[in-house]
């Protein structure tokens, strides 16, 4: 495919009749046309398919796949996306009868995951649930699996040529799945240290695009590369926060969350979703500006649930307020929740409100001291000051006295 070519992309929406997910056609139709905007292609058409049941040769039923096929001519379309999944011998009649290139959602959300995915355990993860998600289909599919730099949805997982029968790529999995284990292994031995020093974690939760890595970077003065568009973060980001007692805690980024987001990525992305299920406070970052912002609530609600996350201590950050024309109501909204604030990551509006929550939350872990120290200990002053609230100190002719709030793990070093 030419560099400055968009590819074209015609959708097909299924309704399956039976299934109520409490989204519109026309929001999964939008959604659909992110993910391809992510992937650099063009949505040229679209095909709503309502079905009853699915078929067992095209998914869909023939007078549909007929229609499917006039439209390709029409709009001079190079590739055909379902949004639902496709066997492998669905997709291989699909293809023989639209004449061009057919991929399901799942495929198009691996293709977006395949080209963000910059470091090791990224592209380990992405490669996982890529070679996941090729094993049932092998049968019936051959040496065409191998459509490298034929554009969306042919991102392949590692090797030029897949040409690879099951045995090889189960050992692939096999293998992928120790290595992940080995880096989990690793994150769970720096959080351990993290935990032995006492310093709490925290991590960014949301739907993609609602803002994460904006927030990390104006709590954290950090310039985490940000666009708007779907999954631009991948990789998971931690930095340290201070808060405004001077508690530092660890604020963590972590891949963005979709509603029915394929169960094998979650999967794959498990050593990096376990930042989320070891945070001591969960950051909900929800669009508030979304039209369909309480769909977008629930979907990260379900994939929580799947992590066992979802009864964490959580604060539901309501962004993007700058956004609104009308703002009365995201106070209502607020009440729907034990901890809410509306704010503006981009603009840092009622950010110290949140930094305020956070630091009630954590305000178990701050113990007040009032204690004298040799007049020679002014470390502990200095200490006192950069970790903790200084209410007072005190000089005398050998002491000094020190009144502060302090993280409870270091009250230790002054009462020695």
């Amino acid at each position: 495919m030419e560099k400055n070519h968009k590819e074209k992309v015609l959708l097909v929406i299924v309704e399956l009749k039976k299934r109520k997910s409490g989204w519109s056609t026309s929001e999964i139709r939008d959604e659909m046309e992110a993910l391809v905007v992510a992937c650099g292609g063009e949505v040229v058409g679209d095909v709503i398919c309502p079905l009853a049941t699915p078929t067992a040769r095209y998914y869909i039923g023939e007078g549909k796949v007929k229609e499917i096929a006039q439209e390709c001519v029409l709009k001079e379309a190079d590739t055909v996306i379902f949004n639902h999944d496709l066997k492998g011998t669905q997709q291989r009649n699909l293809e023989e009868s639209f004449k061009i290139k057919t991929i399901d959602r799942t495929q198009l959300i691996l293709d977006i995951f395949a080209r963000r995915a910059t470091s090791r355990e990224g592209k380990m993860q992405v490669e996982l649930a890529q070679f996941e998600y090729l094993l049932p289909r092998l049968v019936g599919k051959g040496v065409e699996l191998s459509r490298l730099g034929g554009g969306i949805g042919t991102l392949g997982p590692g090797e030029t040529k897949l040409e690879i029968d099951r045995r090889r790529i189960s050992e692939k999995i096999t293998r992928l799945r120790q290595d992940l284990k080995e880096v989990a292994s690793e994150r769970a031995l720096k959080r351990k240290k993290r935990q032995e020093f006492g310093t709490p974690s925290l991590s960014l939760v949301g739907y993609t695009n609602a803002g994460k890595s904006t927030l990390l970077n104006t709590l954290t003065q950090s310039d985490q590369e940000t666009k708007d568009g779907l999954f631009t973060t991948l990789d998971s980001l931690s930095r340290q926060l201070v808060l405004p007692n001077h508690q530092k805690a660890i604020l963590t980024d972590t891949v963005g969350f979709m509603h029915e987001l394929p169960h094998r990525l979650v999967e794959a992305f498990k050593a990096t979703l376990e930042e989320v299920t070891q945070a001591d406070i969960l950051v909900h970052v929800l669009d508030v500006s979304h039209p369909q912002f309480r769909n977008l609530y629930e979907a990260v609600g379900v994939v929580l649930k799947e992590l066992e996350a979802q009864d964490k201590p959580t604060i539901v950050v309501l962004n993007k307020i700058d956004k609104l024309d009308d703002r009365h109501w995201v106070q209502h909204l607020r009440e729907n929740f034990e901890h809410a604030v509306g704010v503006s990551a981009k603009t840092g509006e009622n950010v110290s409100e949140l930094l305020a929550m956070i630091s009630a939350l954590l305000s178990s872990r701050l113990v007040e001291i009032n204690i004298d120290v040799p007049i020679s200990r002014m470390d502990l002053v200095n200490l006192a000051h950069e970790e903790g609230q200084v209410i007072s100190v005190k000089y005398y002719t050998d002491t000094i006295n020190i009144r502060a709030t302090v993280p409870v793990h270091l009250a230790g070093k002054f009462y020695k």
